[in-house]
């Protein structure tokens, strides 16, 4: 049975940042991007520098909530008393960028059939579809090198990752990473569509290449069909309230 932390040693900037990840979660589980109880998405706890909540490992997605998730340290130790476990090889991964990238605030990694189906193919996310054309020149490549425990590795997903905040982890998965969480969560939205449809269109026949001054065009344009509330903030809320009407057991 999920444990709770209790509320009274939360602040309210955290309690909102945990519902928010709690909610998050929820959807994920309600989209089909869960992977058992494992995989992550961590956010940073407002005003704590080196502050972060994960899911307890164990849970499933649709067993998080709130109260619930662990609040860790950069290095992965238990802050607030959680009687739940932190995955190593998930937290190994993440700590690495939010260590070393002061806007990486929420990083999701995922195990979603269609992005470790694209992660190993030789050609990657290809500019054949609406939602790649976003993309393309805007995701880095990290080889495979089995399960990520060993902290020698966040130094070649670093360098592999550059300036870029998209990454396709080789025969894994995906990681996005943004400076908020309705940001990461339309990324990967979109994300998971370009991958979805990218392995439809393979199936259905050859592949038509959009071009590149069009792919240009594309990424110019698209904040012009965003609402003002911020990137993924109407898109988020959406289906926060769809949780919502399903379960709204995580909010405590």
């Amino acid at each position: 049975m999920a444990t709770a932390v209790p509320k009274p040693t939360i602040s309210a900037s955290e309690w909102e940042a945990r519902q928010q990840l709690a909610a998050c979660y929820r959807v994920f589980d309600h989209l089909g991007w869960s992977e058992l109880i494992y995989n992550h998405i961590t956010l940073r706890v407002p005003e704590e520098e080196n502050a972060f909540l994960i899911n307890p490992f164990g849970l499933l997605y649709s067993e998080v909530t709130a109260s619930n998730l662990v609040k860790i340290d950069i290095d992965g130790h238990v802050l607030d008393g959680s009687p739940y476990p932190v995955n190593r090889a998930g937290f190994t991964q993440h700590s690495i960028f939010h260590r070393h990238l002061p806007d990486a605030h929420c990083i999701i990694h995922t195990h979603t059939t269609a992005g470790m189906a694209v992660s190993a193919t030789q050609e990657g996310l290809t500019a054949t579809n609406f939602y790649a054309a976003a993309f393309i020149d805007r995701i880095a490549y990290h080889d495979f090198e089995g399960v990520t425990i060993r902290p020698e590795e966040g130094e070649r997903l670093i360098a592999h990752l550059g300036a870029r905040r998209i990454m396709m982890l080789r025969n894994h998965g995906t990681l996005v990473m943004a400076k908020s969480l309705p940001q990461a969560f339309l990324t990967q939205w979109m994300l998971q569509r370009a991958c979805e449809i990218q392995v439809a269109t393979g199936a259905a026949g050859t592949p038509v290449e959009i071009p590149p001054d069009v792919i240009a065009v594309h990424q110019r344009d698209l904040s012009g069909v965003q609402l003002p509330a911020g990137p993924g903030v109407p898109d988020f809320e959406a289906m926060v309230r769809r949780i919502d009407r399903i379960d709204p057991g995580w909010r405590g």
